[in-house]
């Protein structure tokens, strides 16, 4: 195919896919991409995120609110296709305010100033197929429009690296998380708890199970995603001259380097790797006071601000803060033996915040802090809260104490 042919085919399996996966649905993605190609045409550069990130975020928070609405003020069940078609809205609002930032920080440039409408379309094209490429309509991972541009141009049908052996790779790794996640299943269907005859480590663990059982679904989710850009030709990383490149830059994140994380900050780190990157991008780094509760205020409100919602992302930001204190206090004074000690209590302590926080946010409602309660697993995240504010208080005596020597000398 011609470069414009292989835009167009982009562009175009996406419209039928999202047509044909969330029927009348999809104007809810049409609308955002046509309002946004009117801002690119009208706006100038340097406020253009602005706009485009109040509108699409405005859109996106209507019809959030709406499936809250007919959920629990009428009780009425909620199409799956809306499910899916708000949940590629997402997607979509990633790869809008992505473009965005890039025209504002002028790492791209898009001309539109053209003589004819037939030129102009055709410098539209790239950027209706890069949010509409049906490659991550349904799922990321998060691609750079630049790399996306470039990969478009630089597909060759003579290339000699061949994606098939990674993407067969990927569907059998999906095909083993499906595997566990089967019996994890089967063991929690046949070995109910029961919060008045279960004990607690028991509680602990069927809950920690049915948290693990949601994270691979997510897993699964994204190493398909990968595969199906993997196949597409996006996502090769030349590490350094003279090494062959590999198939692994877009990656949402690895079930084992996740799931290994002993600090609750490297598993935000590592999970659904380019939407953290995303959100370190869009919030964290432009903002000058409480950066990381404002990235997760901002994530909940980007997630659909649920009950459970906020629950669970104020619990993860505070644990984060929680875990740099705990680490700073801990880590430097003691031997090695320790350490690798502190490691393993805080991989088990990090599995455990992990598992609140998947089951408030995964439930959404009082079903799942009721859970959390019967169990006695929400002591973790408990205990982490009351550290921090030991410490902060600790810390703020020792800095009074400072001040008030310095002023005596």
């Amino acid at each position: 195919m011609s470069l414009t042919y292989r835009y167009l085919f982009v562009s175009v399996g996406g419209c039928v896919l999202a047509v044909v996966t969330m029927g009348i649905y999809s104007v809810l993605l049409f609308t955002s991409t046509s309002v946004f190609i009117l801002l690119v045409w009208s706006v100038d550069p340097s406020c253009i995120h602005t706009w485009a990130l109040g509108i699409q975020m405005l859109w996106q928070t209507f019809w959030h609110l709406l499936i809250q609405y007919r959920e629990y003020y009428l009780d009425e069940p909620v199409s799956n296709r809306l499910f899916l078609a708000v949940s590629s809205s997402m997607l979509l609002t990633q790869r809008i305010t992505s473009v965005s930032m890039d025209l504002q920080e002028e790492r791209v440039t898009i001309i539109c100033d053209v003589s004819s409408k037939r030129k102009a379309s055709v410098m539209l094209l790239p950027l209706i197929s890069y949010i509409l490429s049906f490659t991550t309509l349904l799922g990321g991972p998060l691609c750079s429009y630049r790399r996306f541009v470039s990969v478009m141009e630089g597909l060759d049908l003579r290339s000699p690296t061949n994606p098939v052996g990674v993407v067969v790779l990927k569907l059998m790794q999906v095909l083993m998380l499906e595997w566990v996640k089967c019996c994890l299943v089967y063991f929690l269907k046949h070995n109910p708890y029961d919060p008045f005859n279960s004990g607690i480590l028991y509680g602990v663990f069927w809950t920690w199970c049915l948290a693990l059982v949601c994270r691979i679904r997510y897993y699964s989710h994204w190493k398909i995603s990968e595969g199906l850009n993997n196949a597409a030709g996006f996502g090769l990383w030349q590490k350094s001259p003279g090494i062959s490149p590999e198939w692994r830059e877009l990656s949402d994140g690895d079930f084992w380097t996740t799931e290994a994380s002993s600090r609750v900050s490297e598993f935000a780190r590592r999970w659904n790797f380019t939407t953290a990157s995303w959100l370190r991008r869009l919030v964290y780094i432009k903002c000058k006071h409480f950066p990381l509760l404002m990235t997760f205020g901002f994530s909940l409100w980007w997630h659909g601000l649920h009950l459970g919602h906020f629950l669970g992302f104020l619990t993860w930001a505070a644990t984060v803060e929680a875990g740099y204190r705990i680490n700073q206090y801990m880590c430097p004074k003691h031997s090695q033996k320790w350490r690798k000690i502190y490691t393993l209590l805080s991989w088990v302590n990090t599995q455990m915040i992990i598992t609140c926080i998947v089951i408030t946010v995964e439930l959404r409602n009082m079903s799942g802090l009721r859970l959390l309660s019967s169990t006695y697993i929400a002591l973790f995240p408990l205990v982490n809260f009351i550290l921090l504010f030991i410490l902060k208080l600790n810390r703020h005596y020792y800095r009074s104490l400072y001040t008030h020597g310095q002023r005596k000398l």
